[in-house]
């Protein structure tokens, strides 16, 4: 692998989206950029020599690099030495705070989901929600790293949000406990014979925590699970390796995904490897589960097994984020968080701006908050600078999923009635128990 000098990369897939370059370079800068580059130059003597007060020079560089991102989309950043710790802590560490998964739309802290069983998980904080005040100090209009850097803090400690939640006339309160958060990404739960495998993230060694989930849910039935429901709801997105990874271990042949970038060089297609291994699950039923919080490398994931028909996608229209960012060392602790390609499922489609339709579209009823939510759902589409699909995505494509379906009505009374606390994986679990007795026919049939 090849790298230019201060200028050394790896690559990202999440909501936020990482993966590893192949190869970088530095593009020559045209002879003719010398004159605007005076005017920056011209900028900075100006304040340095005139400002009011003295002015730090890390300031004005810092500055300087944020505005030229912020032309781009929003997905590209500089990360100083505290963002990219921040990242790290991200993919693969364990801190002290309150479970968010943040992000910046116009001056405000919009959460993009809450890590399950954190404490902002089990206080119903929810995708899309605003957070406006950090213990009563308005936060709008700050830097997304001041405010997560508050949020997290020694555990046992408390701190109180306060939330706008779209949908809802006024702001609330909640007053959360931190605790150590422990990505632990992957996680098995059987239902009968069904297994359920969640994955929050795509940090590192998911495909195989997943595998593993595999192997335990068949040790616990002897070698009968009868279904699997892959749940990659609220799931942002992670390393490009790991949903290859994990994609890989249900899929025998074909491409799972391929990235184009501004270049013929910058094409990349990852297929399945062809080995012994194969599908681990073969001959078991398969649902994913994903919703408006499932980006990136969940994308990634639900894409390749609903091209190569290897599930039935159940659940929302995910959030639509489909580029890739690379990540650009420029000293041992300061990068560049840089978009430089759009990724394509097995038949070509990109899923920017539209994310992955669901076969078959359930919404989530059992979420008291659904109906009042249901029009102001926060996806890649709604960000400003958003990168723009290749194909026009019409906009009524975009709003069919706000739509009430009247095959999904249940009273409040009833759900409490059938102890339903989530529909979605309710309905997932139902329907692969219902495709059992064909399954076992078909599978007495080809013997």
């Amino acid at each position: 692998m090849k790298f230019a000098p201060l200028l050394r990369a790896t690559a990202l897939v999440t909501a936020v989206a990482l993966i590893p370059a192949a190869t970088t370079g530095l593009a020559a800068v045209d002879a003719q950029s010398g004159p605007d580059f005076a005017k920056l130059m011209a900028v900075y003597e100006r304040i340095k020599s005139s400002y009011v007060e003295p002015v730090d020079d890390d300031k004005l560089l810092k500055g300087a690099i944020d505005g030229m991102l912020a032309t781009l989309d929003p997905h590209s950043a500089y990360l100083d030495e505290r963002a990219d710790e921040n990242l790290r802590i991200q993919m693969d560490g364990a801190y002290g705070g309150l479970g968010l998964s943040v992000t910046m739309d116009d001056g405000a802290v919009k959460v993009i989901a809450p890590t399950k069983g954190s404490p902002a998980d089990l206080a119903g904080i929810k995708a899309g929600d605003f957070i406006t005040h950090l213990d009563g100090k308005l936060i709008y209009g700050g830097t997304l790293d001041d405010a997560v850097d508050q949020m997290r803090g020694s555990p046992g400690t408390q701190i109180k949000l306060s939330v706008f939640r779209p949908g809802r006339d006024e702001p609330f309160d909640v007053t959360l406990t931190r605790k150590i958060i422990e990505l632990k990404p992957v996680e098995l739960e059987m239902m009968g014979n069904v297994a359920v495998i969640s994955v929050s993230s795509f940090s590192s060694d998911v495909g195989t925590s997943v595998q593993r989930a595999w192997n335990e849910a068949k040790a616990k039935t002897g070698g009968k699970v009868t279904g699997l429901v892959l749940d990659l709801r609220g799931n942002p997105g992670g390393l490009l390796d790991e949903a290859i990874a994990l994609s890989d271990l249900f899929l025998e042949r074909g491409t799972i995904v391929s990235q184009r970038g501004r270049y013929a060089r910058d094409t990349e297609v990852y297929p399945a490897e062809i080995d012994t291994k194969g599908d681990i699950a073969k001959g078991v039923p398969m649902i994913v589960l994903i919703d408006e919080g499932s980006a990136s490398a969940s994308e990634i994931v639900a894409g390749a097994l609903q091209d190569q028909h290897r599930a039935v996608i159940m659940g929302q229209r995910s959030f639509g984020k489909g580029s890739v960012q690379t990540k650009f060392n420029l000293t041992s602790n300061t990068s560049v968080k840089l978009t430089t390609a759009r990724y394509y499922t097995p038949s070509g489609r990109s899923v920017q701006e539209g994310g992955i339709d669901p076969d078959i579209a359930v919404p989530q009823i059992s979420d008291p908050d659904l109906r009042k939510r249901a029009k102001m759902t926060y996806r890649e589409s709604d960000l400003q600078r958003h990168l723009q699909n290749e194909i026009k995505v019409e906009d009524k494509d975009l709003e069919k999923d706000k739509v009430e379906d009247p095959r999904f009505r249940m009273t409040p009374e009833e759900l409490k009635a059938k102890d339903i606390k989530d529909f979605q994986l309710y309905y997932a679990v139902q329907t692969l128990n219902r495709t059992q007795p064909r399954a076992a026919l078909a599978a007495k049939l080809k013997r």
